[in-house]
């Protein structure tokens, strides 16, 4: 794995100018290496990212399954089956403890050690939220890859959600764009299929019953979480009936 003045090994990586440095190699890499970019978090860490070419990624088998997912804020996503899949909200969770430690940062003395020091707990405790979030995102995206054959979506406009006041926070920790875009790359990557419905379908409003298709414009309020049907009289939980149309929809843009 030598590409001129770069070589990884089993707890070393040599750099140009560097030279050979003692690091934890998470992955080793595969292919030719084209270049290789360090940087430093906040945190103080160092990080080295390699970049390969000529990578072969293993297909994984066809499972003939399709499933579609309504990402939510109650529930991070859940799908045409009721399986739900729990939102951790690792933002809300740690807002506390992020406040003491801020609060303790902005009363040590400027340009103090003290100060420095405190700067860098509360950096350790951002990274800890983001790598959280980024694990759980990378588990589930990599499960619903290797398990379905297409998976269905909303095409979510995030940029235009976030704007909401009252639901920014939960949208921005929830990060539905970062786990769309990994469940695109990862499909491409191994051989599966993601495919988006339209922005503007109406998936939370139609009655999911079959023949009825009733469309409610009262579930435009997110506070709706249940609802029932004006005119077969079914009773509709908001998230598993937007999966449910999802899925329909999923499946009739995939046979035009």
């Amino acid at each position: 794995m030598v590409n001129r003045n770069v070589k990884v090994t089993e707890r070393h990586i040599t750099l140009p100018k560097l030279g050979k440095v003692r690091a934890k190699i998470s992955k080793p890499p595969d292919g030719r290496i084209l270049s290789v970019t360090v940087s430093q978090e906040p945190s103080g860490k160092y990080f080295a990212s390699v970049c390969c070419t000529d990578i072969e990624y293993p297909q994984y088998q066809k499972t003939h399954n399709d499933i579609a997912l309504d990402l939510g804020l109650t529930t991070f996503a859940e799908d045409q089956n009721g399986n739900e899949y729990p939102n951790h909200k690792y933002l809300r969770k740690n807002e506390k403890r992020m406040a003491r430690l801020q609060r303790q940062h902005s009363r040590k003395q400027s340009e103090s050690s003290n100060k420095r020091k405190a700067r860098i707990k509360v950096a350790k405790l951002h990274e800890y939220i983001a790598n959280s979030r980024l694990d759980t995102h990378h588990k589930l995206s990599s499960m619903l890859v290797k398990n379905y054959d297409v998976i269905y979506i909303e095409d979510l406009k995030v940029c235009n959600m976030i704007k909401n006041r009252k639901l920014s926070k939960s949208i921005a920790d929830a990060s539905w764009g970062e786990f769309v875009r990994q469940l695109k790359y990862k499909a491409e990557r191994y051989g599966k299929k993601v495919v988006q419905t339209g922005t503007f379908f109406a998936s939370t409003q139609l009655c999911s019953t079959p023949g009825c298709g009733y469309k409610n414009p009262e579930t435009k309020d997110l506070a709706v979480r249940e609802w029932t049907c004006p005119k077969c009289g079914a009773t509709h939980g908001r998230d598993h009936n937007a999966a449910i149309n999802i899925f329909r929809e999923g499946r009739r843009l995939q046979s035009v």
